[in-house]
């Protein structure tokens, strides 16, 4: 019997090493290669081509969903699942949209990562079940907020937004977008008056819980 080739990234040894000593146990998975920060999971999944590749959403060097969209870009076949301690809507949108087969909570049992491994390696996918019906809702409408222009922020607010998020002053802003201090300005207190927020952190957090915002436009 063939077996099927998986790779893990984690920082921790401790979820790194335990999730391939139980994998080691099945007959029909074989752990061909562990790895630590998101560019060694990159560089190995290109040289060995695993099967699947469990991967942990907070990485240093390179985050998990970053490695993820490496790798299925230079290796297609290669299906992956992200794992991460919370099941927020931003890091599952940003994980399907990077290209990953499955989704899965850290603490999930042993059998559900054994389980999630056979399905993706058979083109199924695998989702947070408490997510699953809310997060396809909103891939199946993503098409139409993006023709509403996202529907509660204007394109310009958006762009404002995700600058605000890189942590970048009023001035800079403007800099960046060309535009006057005091049009950021306006933009801002229209975006904490939609979201209903007093403070650009607020803002940004909100921007994230609600998919406006994902990992790749926080600094």
């Amino acid at each position: 019997m063939e077996k099927i080739k998986v790779l893990i990234a984690d920082e921790y040894p401790v979820f790194r090493e335990g999730l391939c000593r139980f994998l080691e146990d099945e007959e029909d998975l074989e752990v061909v290669a562990k790895a630590t920060d998101g560019e060694e999971t990159v560089r190995l999944a290109k040289e060995l081509k695993p099967d699947v590749a469990i991967i942990d959403i907070a990485m240093p060097k390179l985050n998990g969903i970053e490695a993820a969209r490496q790798i299925k870009a230079a290796c297609p076949t290669v299906a992956i699942v992200i794992v991460s301690a919370y099941s927020y809507d931003s890091y599952i949108l940003s994980s399907l949209r990077a290209g990953v087969a499955g989704y899965l909570m850290k603490n999930a049992p042993v059998c559900e990562f054994i389980s999630a491994i056979r399905s993706v390696h058979t083109g199924g996918s695998v989702l947070v079940l408490k997510a699953s019906s809310k997060i396809l809702q909103r891939l199946s409408a993503e098409k139409k907020i993006e023709e509403r222009n996202f529907d509660e922020l204007q394109p310009r607010e958006l762009e404002v937004l995700k600058q605000a998020a890189k942590g970048k002053s009023n001035k800079e802003i403007a800099s960046e977008l060309h535009i006057s201090e005091r049009t950021v300005q306006a933009h801002l207190i229209n975006i904490f008056k939609k979201f209903r927020a007093n403070s650009r952190t607020k803002a940004v957090l909100h921007a994230l819980k609600e998919g406006w915002l994902t990992l790749d436009d926080l600094p």
